[in-house]
């Protein structure tokens, strides 16, 4: 074990005192982006909200999954004491350095600068294993098998796409190989920027949980769809406070695309294009909207009081146009 200061080993033992120890058998990833420097996690158990436990996340600071016989907060104090300055390797050495625990516990961190460890007790259900590639390591315990983990390490090598879709493809591919002995129930998946804005709500890439699900990786994989979506939403959103509503429209397609069934989509989509002088694209997917579900009418009448469609006279006379020929 390398050198740690003293005063770093009073601070871990402090912090490490009354540990909560739910038995979170599980298999997780932590991970940096090299080209774009988020890191995240992601997790699959049979056990309930495991994302509530086992994954940790802070923009500028580091990545950490810590389960088996979980301790939690390897999650927050580690995470301070990478923000100390400390990396991955030092950080965990420190905490496990004071944990009598350490046997049962199973904990992985990545910092910002991509430098992983990895700690797997010696006292872990089996199958229990970790592997470390570049900038990420993978880890189980109680799989059904030992194909767990190398399926992982593979699955995230080989994928291509954002962090979000390379973690994906690990969970994934720890449950084609046979996952939790137990089976499924929950999941999670967590990714912040690779610095630091000083607001965390800001610095959250992305956080989904599925507390409790038959199929947690499969809805969890419906949610990712989801969330790009509402991603080129928001894009769409911004464009239009810039007055590009050419980008605007191309990001609310892409949404639309990804989720073509679904009404909010395609509704702001239908009051961009009206509120910008296009009225009649937008009337045929007004009528779309207003005849799945008639209370978007009473929503686009009250859009005049907060300034989405101007509180005008034209405004009031584009809102009863929209609704007499939408119907």
């Amino acid at each position: 074990m390398r050198y740690i200061a003293p005063v770093i080993v009073i601070f871990a033992v402090t912090i490490c005192a009354a540990a909560v120890e739910p038995p979170v058998h599980t298999y997780s990833i932590v991970a940096r982006d090299a080209e774009t420097g988020e890191m995240g996690v992601a997790v699959q158990s049979h056990w309930f909200s495991v994302g509530s436990i086992v994954t940790w996340a802070e923009a500028g600071v580091g990545a950490i999954a810590t389960q088996s016989f979980v301790d939690p907060a390897y999650g927050p104090r580690g995470l301070e004491l990478m923000k100390s300055g400390l990396d991955a390797e030092q950080a965990l050495e420190a905490l496990l350095l004071v944990d009598e625990g350490r046997d049962v516990r199973q904990v992985a961190f990545v910092d910002s600068e991509g430098r992983v460890a990895t700690h797997t007790g010696a006292k872990c259900i089996e199958d229990a294993a970790h592997q470390v590639g570049e900038g990420y390591s993978v880890q189980a315990n109680m799989m059904l098998n030992d194909k767990v983990v190398p399926a992982m390490a593979e699955a995230f090598e080989s994928t291509d796409g954002d962090l979000a879709e390379r973690l994906m493809a690990a969970l994934e591919a720890a449950q084609d190989a046979g996952g939790d002995i137990r089976g499924r129930q929950s999941a999670a998946m967590l990714i912040v920027k690779g610095e630091s804005t000083g607001r965390s709500w800001a610095d959250r890439v992305l956080e989904l949980r599925i507390e409790d699900h038959p199929t947690p990786i499969t809805e969890m994989r419906r949610l990712l769809k989801v969330h790009r979506a509402y991603d080129h939403m928001n894009a769409g959103d911004v464009a239009v406070e810039h007055n590009d509503l050419e980008l605007a429209m191309a990001e609310y397609g892409e949404a639309a695309e990804l989720l073509p069934d679904n009404l909010e989509v395609q509704y702001w989509a239908a009051v961009t294009l009206a509120t910008s002088g296009k009225l009649e694209q937008a009337l045929p997917m007004f009528r779309a909207v207003f005849a799945a579900d008639p209370n978007w009418i009473e929503l686009t009448k009250r859009l005049l009081k907060p300034g989405i469609v101007p509180d005008t006279p034209e405004g009031h006379a584009l809102v009863e146009k929209i609704v007499s020929e939408s119907k």
